[in-house]
């Protein structure tokens, strides 16, 4: 089975939790405080990113918008130029100063260039490094390029001209083979199909092998002019912004690859001799996971990228392309709170450093705090223990403590006033001291000038007044006229109708006027006005017993506080205890009048069992209580510690009654039995029947033998004989069936020779008797009828075997000492003829005997209150003898108590005078006495107690009230105490 006991938790004492809780709190305020702190600087943190985004956007729309904006209108002006429509490169040369101003005008325009209808080309690019110039093999001080494609029927001329910064011609070379043709460009193809002006996606130019892109618009109906944008300066822009050291910022085209980067030699890949432009998941894994997510124009917030946290912003730029570009910007979440951690960090630090200086502090006065409420606590467990010596707790400066203290001293004398008077009250066991005890108790602890009790006559209905109490005296009902009342009664005022009918409590002030029945009480308290509480007194079944009545004089300061709820409800707490004990007491009063009743209804049950023994029951308690109350009153030595309390005088009561309840299991027939023959009947019935059959074989014969021809005179003579013969033998049998004398050996021998005559039955004896009997006839084989049988015998179906539970073991726990008969009865006629003295057989008079064996196992079954556990004892000794030889334990005069010795001598003494045995008749009071004389001198009764009966006149007494007149005779007292030897 598993173990389901709850484990006991551990509990810590009030500064402990007073002192966690403040570290607690200073705990908690740190943590709040610095996740405040962290908080407020990570949000300005984030919105200086934010701020510092909005920058970097503005700053590279800025760039975007000061590259462009210029370009378009160069482009819309140089469009207008009539040289934009030449078909030659002399003519076109014409251009070449406008180029070059543009060109120095705008240092981020890589080249400028016109493309054709027939894929003609004119370019001029400024060689502005050195990179350039060795690119394109140019002379040393060569400062502008002009590529020209010339496409005519005969061929395609691709020239290289280089010019110096005064536009002097340095160097002419041409190129044999030429795979560019501008009408196969995305630029060209856009312009032409497009009426305004178009930038192209950026992407890796292709002479210079520079990032940039184009910006072209058409002049006149087929020319194309169109200028190359490099864009370096925006990475270096993207750079200048970064936030971190380990940030990330781009700006990439919609198809992922990278246009500016913080690193710009990162841009360009080179692929198998391919250069190419690198895609933004290879600068950046996190950068190329968020330009592939779903994005808006507008994004920003922290995300988690490549198993890392980020700070996000992006934004669309629209220059840059058809579809616009894309600026991203990511920041190390770590590096971007860092000021936020360091911070949060310092908070952590200033809290626990004041943790720990104010932990001291707080465990100092949590400690203070705590002294008053431990004082509390062992005040409370005291109280717990009832112990209500125990010194009071010590005032607080806490207000609620403080008041806890008062409440505690206050319950505290209450408590212990309401603990006295329930002990009080719960002690008193006789009714009338009871309820002075409530009225006095109630009276003291509620502080009240008086008091009035009445209670509720059940039967009547009436309230019957009990008591008043006025300044501690008990005085006289009739002094205030108070009479027993109807609850209904008019009269009766509603502050006692209430109470006295089952409801709450009532408390009033009542004057003259309204004093009604109680103004003589009024009068006797002296006082103008009377408060009162009427507390109903109700039992444990919620039923009104009665009602309680406090009174006090109308004073004229706080003479009110009587009638506050408080007090009302300590007097109905008083109360409720003095009902329950009022109640108890009735109670127990009523279950004593019950068990009397029943008692007495035990011992009449007895006594009417048998009209022969008919009052023995009732008569011998009277001997016993006035036996006892003699030697409670005796000053002799061996009486003189025989005090008997009320509980002891109690249990003699009992047991007198009951000392014979045994005999409810004793067959009537044995108690009564008056002939040595008789059973349920009188078996000399039978004896006779056989003998007027032998009588009647007496003048069978005779006839016989006159039929025979014998003499008549002879005849006669025999047959008389023989008749006178039988008469007087069953004249002895019927004497020696009374039993009243002592049987001689003589007559015990003239008994057997009667028995052996012989008489015939020719019935089967067999033949309607109950399936008992018959089992006991098949003991021995049925004889053939005719049959001669003796006159008397003893017959094996005489004997009536006993249960074996009906035995007594040596070693019993009763202690009882008895010689068991084998046989629970012996029928046997001659075993019963046979007895010496008396009428009972051995067998019956065991079981006679064996009543007080029941009366002592009856009694132990009983559950017996302690005070009355001696019934048993007292109760079964009243057949034992002072020198060990009574039944049924053999009990010595030192082993039996004084109340024991007292039933021994009443039950003698009674059996002795009764005159309703049917076995001998009363005796007279001085043959009785005698009797008991020589039972003294046999030590088989108390020689002291019986002193005491005749000295103190209860054997007169007793006969004045139970004995017949001519049953009572002269006694000498002395001379019977001098031949018992007690004198």
């Amino acid at each position: 089975m598993s173990n389901t006991a709850v484990p006991r938790q551990r509990r810590f004492p009030l500064h402990v939790h007073i002192s966690v809780l403040f570290t607690l709190l200073l705990l908690f305020t740190g943590v709040i405080l610095g996740l405040f702190n962290y908080q407020q600087t990570s949000r300005l943190i984030f919105s200086s990113s934010e701020t510092l985004f909005e920058r970097i956007q503005v700053d590279v729309q800025k760039d975007l918008d000061s590259t462009y904006r210029p370009i378009r209108h160069l482009l819309s002006l140089l469009a207008l130029n009539p040289s934009t429509q030449a078909n030659n490169l002399e003519d076109r040369l014409a251009l070449l100063p406008l180029f070059v101003q543009a060109l120095r005008d705008n240092p981020k325009l890589a080249s400028v260039y016109l493309g054709y209808e027939d894929g003609d080309f004119f370019m001029v690019r400024p060689l502005r490094s050195d990179m350039l110039k060795q690119r394109f093999d140019a002379p040393d001080k060569a400062a502008y390029q002009v590529w020209s494609i010339d496409r005519s029927a005969t061929g395609t001329a691709s020239d290289y001209l280089f010019y110096d910064g005064s536009l002097n011609q340095l160097s002419r070379r041409q190129k044999l083979s030429e795979p560019y043709d501008p009408r196969e460009r995305d630029w060209f193809k856009r312009a032409r199909s497009d009426g305004g002006q178009i930038t192209t996606a950026p992407y890796l130019f292709f002479s210079t092998q520079e990032i940039g892109t184009t910006l072209a618009r058409r002049s006149g109906l087929t020319t194309v002019l169109g200028a190359d944008l490099t864009l370096d300066d925006l990475s270096a822009t993207l750079a200048s912004h970064r936030v971190t050291p380990n940030s990330e910022v781009v700006l990439a085209d919609a198809d992922g690859n990278a246009v500016a980067y913080i690193d710009s030699s990162r841009l360009l890949k080179e692929v198998d001799g391919k250069v190419s432009l690198v895609k933004v998941r290879e600068l950046n894994p996190a950068l190329g996971e968020l330009l592939a997510g779903d994005l808006t124009e507008q994004d920003q917030g922290v995300v988690e990228l490549a198993k890392q946290r980020w700070v996000m912003a992006h934004r669309h730029i629209q220059e840059g392309g058809p579809q616009g570009l894309h600026l991203a910007l990511l920041v190390p979440e770590q590096e971007m709170l860092a000021e936020a951690y360091r911070i949060r960090w310092q908070g952590a630090l200033i809290t626990l450093t004041t943790l720990l200086l104010c932990l001291p502090l707080g465990w100092l006065t949590s400690r203070l705090v705590v002294k008053p409420l431990r004082s509390l606590v062992q005040e409370a467990q005291a109280i717990r223990r009832f112990d209500f010596t125990h010194p009071a707790s010590g005032r607080s400066p806490i207000l609620e403590v403080d008041q806890l203290a008062v409440s505690m001293s206050s319950m505290k004398d209450t408590l212990s006033s309401f603990l006295d008077i329930a002990a009080s009250l719960s002690a008193e066991t006789h009714f009338e001291t009871l309820l002075k005890r409530v009225m006095d108790a109630t009276v003291s602890i509620s502080s009240a000038q008086g008091g009035l009790l009445y209670l509720l006559d059940s039967d009547t209905g009436r309230l019957e007044p009990q008591g008043l109490v006025i300044d501690g005296q008990a005085r006289p009902l009739s002094e205030a006229d108070l009479h027993g009342i109807r609850h209904d009664d008019p009269q009766l005022p509603e502050w006692l109708r209430r109470p006295a009918t089952g409801g709450t409590s009532s408390a009033t002030s009542i004057g003259f006027d309204q004093a009604g029945i109680f103004r003589r009480l009024l009068a006797m308290v002296d006082s103008p006005r009377l408060h009162l509480i009427a507390a109903g007194l109700h039992n444990r079944q919620g039923d009104t017993v009665g009602v309680l009545v406090l009174l006090q004089r109308d004073t004229g300061e706080n003479s009110e506080s009587m009638l506050s709820p408080e007090r009302v409800a300590f007097v109905d707490a008083v109360s409720g205890s003095a009902a329950l004990c009022i109640e108890s007491q009735r109670l127990l009063a009523r279950q004593k009048q019950l068990l009397d009743a029943f008692i007495q209804l035990i011992a009449g049950a007895i006594d009417a069992k048998s009209p022969y023994t008919g009052g023995h029951c009732q008569r011998v308690p009277e001997i016993t209580l006035m036996l006892a109350r003699a030697a409670a009153d005796s000053d002799a030595p061996e009486f003189r510690d025989y005090k008997p309390s009320d509980e002891e005088w109690e249990a003699l009561h009992i047991a007198a009654w009951l000392h014979d309840c045994g005999k409810v299991t004793t067959p009537e027939y044995v108690v009564d039995k008056a002939t040595k023959l008789e059973t349920l009947y009188d078996r000399i019935h039978e004896i006779r029947m056989r003998f007027e059959v032998l009588k009647r074989d007496a003048w069978i014969a005779y006839w016989k033998g006159r039929a025979e021809g014998g003499d008549e005179t002879a005849l006669a003579a025999l047959r008389e004989e023989l008749l006178a013969t039988l008469d007087d033998e069953f004249a002895f049998i019927a004497r020696i069936n009374l039993g009243g004398e002592a049987m001689a050996d003589a007559d015990q021998a003239r008994l057997g020779q009667i028995a052996e005559r012989r008489w015939l039955r020719t019935l089967d004896n067999r033949l309607g008797v109950s399936w008992e009997e018959g089992k006991r006839l098949e003991q021995s084989p049925a004889a053939s009828l005719p049959v001669e049988e003796p006159l008397l015998a003893d017959r094996p179906e005489h004997l009536i075997e006993r249960a074996a539970q009906e035995s007594i073991t040596a070693d019993n726990r009763w202690g009882f000492k008895l010689d068991v008969p084998q046989y629970k009865f012996n029928r046997g006629e001659l075993h019963n003829l046979s007895i010496a003295r008396g009428t009972l057989t051995a067998e019956e008079r065991y079981i006679i005997n064996h009543h007080i064996v029941q009366t002592i196992l009856m009694l132990d079954r009983l559950p017996f209150p302690k005070h009355l556990r001696n019934v048993s004892e007292i109760a079964g000794g009243h057949h034992e003898k002072m020198d060990g030889t009574g039944y049924p334990k053999r009990l010595t005069r030192e082993q039996m108590s004084l109340p024991a010795r007292m039933m021994a001598i009443a039950d003698i003494f009674e059996a002795l005078t009764a005159v309703d045995r049917p076995y001998k008749k009363g005796k007279t009071l001085s043959e009785a006495l005698n009797i008991m004389v020589g039972m003294c001198k046999g030590a088989h009764i108390d020689p002291q107690l019986f002193a005491l009966f005749l000295r103190s006149g209860i054997h007169r007494r007793y006969a004045e009230r139970f004995m017949k007149a001519e049953q009572i005779d002269e006694v000498d007292e002395q001379a019977l105490l001098e031949k018992a030897g007690i004198a």
